[in-house]
């Protein structure tokens, strides 16, 4: 029960030892030193804004959906065959 505390502490110094000895990144080696390092690269406001599509929030919402239809048919503690005809309805319902 004692050994974890030395095993962590030795596992931390290591692990930073080993990120000391890393050699720089190419990219930061190769840019001039007035030029950004990640100029190339899109912003990541231009990313995330990317990410929240129609498509990605429709399956939010489905997703949420039948996770509440999961906890009622729960909370009714069906099983088997009826579990899976409410879950089947439930999520068909239209939302309200």
């Amino acid at each position: 029960m004692r050994a974890w505390v030395p095993t962590t502490a030795a596992c931390l110094l290591l692990s930073t030892l080993a990120g000391a000895n890393e050699p720089p990144a190419a990219s930061s080696a190769a840019a001039p030193a007035g030029t950004p390092v990640h100029a190339s690269t899109p912003a990541p406001a231009a990313a995330s804004a990317a990410a929240g599509t129609p498509a990605d929030n429709e399956a939010a919402a489905k997703h949420a959906k039948r996770t509440a239809c999961l906890k009622t048919a729960k909370a009714k503690k069906l099983v088997g065959p009826q579990r899976t005809a409410f879950i089947k309805e439930c999520i068909a319902a239209p939302q309200s």
